[in-house]
């Protein structure tokens, strides 16, 4: 069982680290730069039929495929918020930080064709949403789709959000089998 206590304790002595002086001699620049982003798994059942939050892009890159919610992390902001904000931001959904279990992390070099882009991949499973989601930002649309589809790649689905789903759909049941 996870401590509370000794993870806001290790969460501190985090903190306090990065307050410490850039160490003499290191230089940032000497490494590749890259983004980090979040995507979020909003697993759900519609009509008896396990169903992911799926949002249509309504810019480029992928501009009018299907995809995660998510988005950029910004500089000052923790993984989980960015989460909170970015499905709240395309989908009209709003969650608690606290609800989301951190699922994967994916980083190929080509992921993504604007940069380096590494994401944290976050799932939630609700057995119903409260409100019909409601595509905005750069979200054309929003619309809960069969994971069967996704599975059968019959949903073309933008950067590596296939690969993710998937992912998380295997790791949901091996959850629940333990």
């Amino acid at each position: 069982m996870i401590d509370p206590e000794a993870v806001l304790a290790d969460s501190q002595n985090s903190l306090e680290a990065a307050t410490e002086p850039r160490p003499e001699g290191y230089d940032p620049g000497a490494f590749a730069p890259f983004a980090v982003t979040v995507d979020i798994v909003l697993l759900t059942w519609v009509e008896h039929q396990l169903s992911v939050l799926l949002i249509r892009r309504g810019k480029p890159p992928y501009e009018g495929a299907w995809a995660l919610p998510g988005g950029f992390v910004e500089p000052d902001e923790d993984l989980a918020e960015a989460a909170v904000r970015e499905l709240l931001e395309e989908t009209g959904i709003g969650v608690e930080p606290g609800s989301l279990l951190q699922v994967g992390a994916y980083g190929h070099p080509a992921r993504d064709p604007r940069m380096r882009v590494v994401t944290v991949a976050y799932g939630l499973i609700v057995a119903q949403l409260a409100q019909s989601p409601r595509g905005g930002s750069d979200a054309a649309r929003a619309e809960l789709v069969s994971v069967a589809e996704v599975q059968r790649d019959r949903v073309r689905l933008a950067f590596d959000h296939r690969l993710i789903v998937v992912a998380e759909h295997d790791a949901g049941d091996a959850r629940a089998a333990d």
